[in-house]
């Protein structure tokens, strides 16, 4: 037998036998083998024809993996194929975790050159003296001139313990300085205040006269909850009245902690609902235990914030815990599976099932769905603030350099984020006691009201813009 038929037939017989048939009576579960056998031989002789009769060689993983991403590409937008080159990045965005030097680096467009955007407090980077604004000069004896930001990541990450041999220019100076820096596990945190305290850890009272916090949540990622609710606790040690949530330019991540963040704000009651086609329907119901109940709260959104976010906001906006404000959501009510191919070499990032929301309202924005149809979180009537593109474009820089890890910087004082300050003007009603929240009425009459004429987000909502004519990309290593 010729070998590529052979190959074929192999790849054929391995397909069908990994194939889950159902019951079905005999007459059509022989009609479906029938035509599952006649499709997979034509995938099986399409593949050989490529190989052995394309103009040149071509790797057969490379088809194969082609193949793989066609299919899933059919399905919609959420759903794909991870190839082994590229989960051990999906995982470190998952776990927020990777062996590195702690770092935030981009390419600076003054000079062209790899530049620190700020280090992460307490990692190896920040304890060997490497500063916001720093010039990489040097990696394992190689000038970074020229270098793109993937070849330095792919140089800066490395196992734990190991050495990393480089040289930087700080900022200021021109002279290139030679460190040596140990990697260790990096913990990306997913919950941030408004600035630095002295001591390099978040500032999460924004108000301290009036006691309100505010706290950022940029993923949902495996410690997210934890991180939470340690926040919260330092901040009713300073005597928490009121506190604002900030979900903007949140794209989501695991479901798991959507379910365990909504939970810390409610004692009872529904939090979100699954339904998939070939998986179990599931319920995830509040708790009572460890509930943050005494004190006002406000979820900021945006047009990037999406599924987990939409969770989060969904489930409080529906139980009255919290008031939404800001602008309508993504509008992703969808749940991924990641299912190990290869012993786990590769995978499969696949939408099995859809969410709803405690009301049973829907939140998933179908291809084709209009401004009116129900869809996303829509802010609380009288709290709906959308900021242009420009705005948003402000906001973004605003939010970087307060970002960066320099107590030598000064911070911009004259911008006004319009959403934080009308949340901070709901959560001062609420304690003034001339403020109430949102009651059955007004909802009803918000939902009579065709919603505000929406903008489309661009397909991929995963960070803050950057100003326009300005593109800024920034990694973590």
């Amino acid at each position: 037998m010729p070998k590529f038929r052979l190959i074929s037939l192999c790849l054929l017989l391995a397909l069908m036998v990994s194939s889950p048939l159902q019951s079905f009576s005999y007459a059509d579960e022989k009609e479906k083998d029938e035509d599952y056998y006649q499709m997979m031989k034509l995938f099986a002789d399409t593949y050989e024809q490529i190989e052995r009769n394309y103009v040149k060689d071509i790797d057969r993983r490379v088809l194969l993996e082609a193949a793989i991403r066609g299919m899933v590409q059919e399905l919609d937008q959420y759903s794909s194929y991870i190839s082994p080159k590229d989960l051990s990045r999906f995982n470190q965005v998952v776990e927020q975790e990777f062996g590195g030097i702690g770092i935030q680096v981009h390419i600076d467009d003054q000079n062209g050159r790899l530049t620190v955007m700020t280090p992460l407090p307490g990692t190896p980077a920040y304890k060997a003296g490497i500063r916001a604004g720093d010039i990489i000069d040097s990696i394992e004896g190689k000038s970074t001139k020229g270098f793109t930001l993937s070849q330095a990541i792919k140089i800066l990450k490395g196992r734990e313990g190991e050495k990393v041999k480089m040289a930087v220019i700080h900022k200021g100076t021109n002279k290139s300085i030679p460190l040596t820096v140990q990697r260790e596990i990096i913990h990306v945190a997913t919950v941030l205040g408004d600035t630095y305290k002295e001591d390099d850890s978040w500032d999460y009272m924004y108000d301290k006269k009036a006691k309100i916090g505010y706290i950022r949540l940029t993923h949902f990622s495996r410690h997210s909850a934890e991180e939470l609710r340690a926040a919260i606790e330092d901040l009713e040690k300073q005597g928490l009245k009121g506190l604002i949530l900030d979900l903007r330019f949140n794209p989501g991540g695991l479901l798991s902690q959507a379910t365990e963040i909504s939970d810390m704000f409610i004692e009872s009651g529904k939090i979100v609902s699954t339904e998939g086609r070939n998986s179990r329907n599931r319920k995830w119901e509040a708790t009572s235990d460890n509930t943050f109940k005494d004190f006002p709260m406000a979820i900021l959104v945006n047009r990037y914030s999406a599924s987990a976010s939409e969770i989060v906001s969904a489930c409080l906006q529906d139980h009255k815990r919290a008031v939404i404000i800001g602008e309508r959501t993504w509008g992703k009510g969808s749940v991924q599976n990641v299912i190990e191919l290869e012993d786990g070499d590769s995978a499969l990032k696949l939408t099995t099932a859809s969410y709803h929301r405690p009301s049973g309202k829907n939140i998933h924005r179908f291809p084709g769905a209009k401004d009116t149809d129900v869809w996303g979180v829509t802010p609380n009537e009288g709290y709906r603030l959308r900021l242009t593109d420009d705005e948003m474009e402000t906001l973004g820089e605003y939010r970087r350099n307060r970002d960066i890890l320099d107590h030598t910087a000064k911070l911009d004082t004259e911008f006004k984020d319009k959403q934080l300050n009308l949340a901070l003007d709901y959560i001062k009603e609420q304690l003034s006691g001339k403020g109430k929240p949102a009651d059955k009425e007004a909802d009803k009459k918000a939902e009579k009201k065709p919603a505000a004429k929406e903008e489309k987000p661009a397909k991929k909502a995963a960070v803050v813009p950057a100003p326009a004519g300005n593109p800024l990309v920034i990694r973590t290593t």
